[in-house]
């Protein structure tokens, strides 16, 4: 909002395991009226509960759902490229197995090649490069830093 003047007909882009802070956007994006387009390997979708109750917000406030494998299908005209961790405290033992199924999902300027003219990027943070590169990662179109700063506020 901050960045873009406000929420309403933004295109959000996950690209990345189906965890917590997926499910926090599945359960806001559209009642704040922003489309969502999600790509998670097979095996990682988010919990099924919560894409049900996404889908009803979605069709409830007239905003576009997708979930898919194909990270470029995800990065398809969205304004905002967002990430996160792929491993998660408490998943370290699976980080061979997780790499593996996460390959092609890196987040990187060819993915950003499919996205809106207007992109950004987001992680919550810490990063791992294998979840984006250095180039998206420190591009002029990388808002993680003031995304860190924003959440200084929230405590």
């Amino acid at each position: 909002q901050e960045h873009y003047g406000g929420l309403k007909g933004l295109t959000i882009a996950w690209i990345g395991d189906g965890n917590n802070v997926l499910q926090s956007f599945m359960m806001s994006a559209a009642k704040l009226g922003m489309h969502l387009r999600i790509a998670t390997p097979r095996g990682f979708e988010p919990d099924l509960r919560i894409t049900k109750i996404a889908e009803q917000n979605s069709k409830e406030y007239g905003t576009k759902l997708l979930l898919t494998t194909d990270p470029l299908e995800a990065a398809e005209s969205a304004n905002v490229l967002v990430t996160d961790t792929w491993i998660s405290m408490g998943q370290e033992e699976e980080k061979k197995e997780r790499l593996k199924a996460f390959q092609g999902y890196q987040i990187t300027m060819q993915t950003a090649k499919s996205a809106a003219s207007n992109w950004t990027f987001l992680h919550c943070l810490p990063r791992k490069p294998e979840e984006v590169d250095d180039e998206v990662f420190y591009s002029p179109q990388s808002l993680v830093f003031q995304e860190a700063e924003n959440r200084k506020w929230t405590y």
